[in-house]
């Protein structure tokens, strides 16, 4: 579902609330079904708040934006959520690993 246009605006929305909440994107990509997220930000920061300031904003934005997709899913999210913080490998390597996965 994230293809195209949704996609674009997706990213946008992204960027935008990165700025919004003074985080700093490293890389992103845009899955057909998920999105990878590598950004940095204050570490006294929640990440699972994080997490729901960008799944929030994009769900609602996009739903209002793509009538299609509340047609098609009961949410544009899931609950579900990956967050790691980087230590055990640098950030070179996680951006190269986001910035590779669209060729997948």
């Amino acid at each position: 579902m994230l293809v195209g246009n949704i996609a674009d605006r997706l990213k946008a929305l992204l960027e935008e609330k990165a700025l919004e909440i003074k985080a700093k994107i490293h890389a992103l990509e845009v899955m057909p079904d998920h999105v990878h997220l590598f950004l940095e930000t204050d570490p006294t920061r929640a990440p699972a708040h994080i997490a729901a300031q960008f799944k929030g904003y994009t769900s609602n934005i996009l739903r209002r934006e793509f009538p299609g997709l509340r047609s098609r899913l009961p949410t544009l999210w899931s609950r579900s959520y990956f967050i790691a913080s980087v230590g055990s490998v640098t950030a070179v390597a996680i951006q190269h690993y986001i910035e590779s996965q669209k060729g997948n």
